[in-house]
């Protein structure tokens, strides 16, 4: 076991871990630590505590210092230079004429180096842009490409449910997310309406998915035949979310379906290959309590 802290860079991004020194931190102070960028300014998100060896990785870097008001007030003119650096890049990118956009720039706490972030459709020759820069600046620069994930998660903005966007709010980091999970929760397959603003799926459609897989295995498919409290029938819908089924009935097979809750049928013939036959077995975890 080892003693650590967990300091975080932006906003919203992944937690590293450093050795606190002996330091006793506490939730939102600033430390300066050494990172394989230089050293840099960071926000503690996790307070100090005991992480196995095993979970770390070695060699662990050391807390260098608290964060003074020197430091806090260098923090600040770092992002002065970094609006300025934004417009004197965008110039240079027009005089370049680059097919690209720029999204954000960043200082290193030590001015060591500034990074220039954008997107664009394809590669970029930015080997001239980089020289341009680097005679203006005097330091190292970098341009990094992003995806337009990464682009949402920088600038932020509102989504289509009508609140901050995850990925800029709490989201540590992307998660695969694929259209078999909008058609496993019965979404529609509209693009406009399972995308985020970045164009991609969105992140949400991730959440629940484990819930929405269980229930798939849990309740008979559509098509399937079953035994009801009201006879036979087959059914014509499900709702994941509710687990409840539609059956026709057999016998009142011109009446709207009946809906029945997914455990009290008893499945005759399902669809699902090499489904046995039987009651919907019981989820995991439940019974009478």
């Amino acid at each position: 076991m080892a003693e650590v802290i967990g300091v975080r860079f932006k906003n919203v991004g992944k937690v590293y871990y450093f050795d606190p020194d002996g330091n006793l931190l506490k939730k939102g102070d600033q430390v300066i630590v050494e990172t394989a960028r230089g050293v840099e300014c960071g926000e503690i998100a996790m307070e100090n505590r005991q992480v196995h060896d095993e979970d770390l990785v070695q060699p662990l870097k050391k807390l260098i210092r608290v964060a003074t008001p020197e430091d806090l007030k260098k923090l600040e003119e770092n992002h002065k230079k970094e609006k300025n650096a934004f417009h004197i890049c965008l110039q240079k990118i027009a005089a370049h004429k680059l097919e690209m956009k720029l999204v954000d720039v960043e200082y290193t706490f030590d001015n060591s180096k500034i990074l220039f972030y954008f997107t664009a459709d394809g590669r970029v020759d930015f080997r001239e842009l980089v020289k341009d820069l680097a005679s203006v600046f005097r330091t190292r620069i970098e341009l990094r490409q992003i995806g337009v994930r990464d682009e949402a998660k920088m600038m932020g903005g509102i989504g289509v449910c009508g609140r901050p966007f995850c990925c800029s709010t709490f989201l540590g980091g992307f998660q695969p997310v694929s259209i078999k999970m909008a058609k496993e929760q019965g979404l529609s397959l509209n693009p406009v309406k399972i995308s985020g603003i970045c164009g991609r799926l969105m992140c949400c459609l991730k959440y629940e998915q484990e819930n929405y897989a269980q229930m798939q295995r849990l309740m008979p498919d559509v098509n399937s035949v079953v035994m009801t409290p009201q006879g036979r029938g087959t059914i014509t819908a499900r709702n994941l979310l509710t687990g409840a089924v539609s059956v026709r009935l057999d016998s009142e097979p011109e009446i709207t379906p009946s809906e029945f809750g997914y455990r009290e049928i008893k499945v005759l013939k399902s669809t699902r290959t090499g489904s046995p036959q039987g009651k919907a077995p019981e989820p995991a975890g439940s019974g009478n309590g």
